[in-house]
């Protein structure tokens, strides 16, 4: 859809220069709702050059890991690109949104460049190009998808993505969605002690990209984010970036080497730990545990409000999130599969894999069906079986899709984006990079700290601390302390 810019009414405390909240329409709530089932990875392309200079946790730094990783420790050409450039789930859905927040590329479609191979033989679609087929051959053979066209009934809610319209909806500054209502107004401007129109002013803000990525970026680093991006201030007043934010979560006493129990299965992680100031000063860790760090690159935004829901303190992530319930609940929602798509997203398919231990779902790949001519030339490539085809075509083969992380021969298929063995540094702000023998020793000069002052922990990550360490990754700039220690600490003060 082309970018058509959102009229927003905002009602504007003057004496506190804030905004109280503001109206719109579905279009715009349709827009907040689309940050949620937007992959990290997205996120940190699309925000991290823009103001207010926050960094986002250490997602910032797992993304800036990742860009300068050399690609022989990757498993294929294409899991780079998956990381920096990860597919959203609900991307045939957030198209037809009226601003065009992600500026990544389409789905792509590619064939061997054999005909034969693809109608007869080894039958295999690639999402990227150069992946290699089973017969040996590149898949870089372009081909168009072609797709049924939906009749639009007339009585269908024109343009309805997550929100159905016509409606107009109230927008609070720590975005809580509502629809608009004399009396909510009343409660709202009485809890923040505003007893008359006196001290507000109505402006009319015009919503296009730029400023659609800087709410954006204001609605993960702070708790007034319309304030922020409508009225100009650059820097958070109230940043969500620290470790008390992870009070939030409510996850149990993580393992340590003497408490693990049952540590079959688990990613085992060496942390370098500074006694005097009870802090993480770097880890090592092979393959599987770096695995684990990048996937969350690919983890789209709702599934961390999801994991963060058993929590007391609310955010403005929290807010968006409860408002969904809320307006499902008043039917105000366009269907119960794009409802599922905010409140329990799941990875883009092909972004899994088996021993992932946070076991996130993904969604499934549609089937393809490629039509050939009866000298096996390639004609067409559909999702759809009951479409019409010109000319003369014979029976569809039913393609395979493949994992990109793998070479089809590779009978390590189902692992992760990572090449193993390797070993790899983490710092305490997930700064990742090949082991070497000064990689540690680069971590303890930047901290100054002795190395009388480093005791060795091993700690071990299933289901249980993977959970802790995505929220942290996200609110903490100090993750690894965060998550394998923090909690220790309070329990045991």
């Amino acid at each position: 859809m082309a970018n058509n810019n959102i009229n927003l009414k905002a009602a504007v405390d003057k004496t506190n220069n804030r905004v109280v909240f503001v109206e719109s329409d579905e279009k715009f709530v349709d827009i907040l709702f689309s940050f949620l089932t937007m992959p990290l990875g997205t996120v940190v392309r699309l925000t991290r050059n823009r103001p207010p200079a926050t960094s986002i946790g250490c997602i910032n730094n797992l993304y800036k890991s990742v860009e300068i990783l050399d690609k022989r420790y990757l498993r294929t050409e294409a899991c780079k690109t998956m990381l920096l450039y990860p597919r959203n789930g609900a991307s045939a859905q957030c198209k037809n949104l009226n601003l065009k927040i992600d500026d990544g590329a389409p789905v792509k479609y590619f064939l061997c460049g054999r005909d034969y191979c693809s109608n007869s033989d080894y039958k295999l679609l690639s999402h990227y190009i150069n992946a290699i087929c089973g017969c040996g051959e590149l898949m870089n053979r372009e081909i168009d998808l072609r797709e049924k066209e939906t009749t639009k009934r007339v009585f269908d809610q024109d343009g309805a993505v997550f929100v159905k319209g016509p409606i107009r909806l109230t927008i609070t500054d720590e975005l809580q969605v509502m629809p608009s209502s004399t009396p909510a107004i009343l409660a709202l401007f009485s809890r923040l002690g505003i007893k008359d129109t006196s001290t507000i002013d109505e402006r009319v803000f015009s919503m296009g990209v730029p400023k659609a990525l800087k709410l954006l970026k204001c609605f993960l680093v702070s708790k007034t984010p319309l304030t922020e991006a409508l009225l100009g201030q650059n820097d958070p007043v109230c940043s969500l970036n620290n470790a008390e934010d992870f009070e939030w979560v409510s996850f149990g006493k993580v393992k340590t080497e003497e408490a693990a129990s049952n540590e079959s299965g688990k990613i085992y992680v060496k942390l370098m730990v500074s006694k005097s100031k009870n802090m993480v000063c770097c880890a090592e860790a092979n393959e599987n545990f770096v695995d684990l760090l990048f996937s969350f690159l690919t983890v789209p935004l709702g599934f961390i409000v999801k994991e963060m829901q058993e929590g007391c303190s609310k955010s403005c992530i929290d807010h968006l999130y409860d408002s969904i319930r809320d307006l499902d609940a008043m039917q105000c929602l366009a269907s119960k599969e794009n409802t599922a798509m905010l409140v329990n997203p799941k990875l883009a398919s092909g972004f899994s894999y088996k021993v992932q231990p946070l076991n996130i779902e993904e969604y499934m790949h549609q089937p393809y069906y490629l039509y050939s001519d009866c000298l096996a030339r390639v004609k067409e490539l559909t999702s759809d079986e009951t479409l019409n085809h010109s000319g003369e075509t014979i029976a569809p083969s039913v393609l395979t899709v493949m994992d990109p992380k793998s070479p089809y021969n590779d009978n390590s298929s189902g692992r992760g984006f990572l090449k193993g063995p390797a070993m790899f540094t983490i710092t305490d702000d997930l700064i990742i990079t090949p082991l070497s023998s000064f990689t540690g020793l680069s971590a303890l000069r930047k901290l100054k700290v002795p190395f009388s002052d480093i005791e060795e922990h091993i700690v071990y990550v299933g289901k249980e601390e993977a959970s802790r360490l995505l929220v942290a990754s996200f609110v903490s700039e100090s993750a690894l302390t965060t998550t394998f220690l923090l909690k220790d600490s309070k329990q045991g003060s």
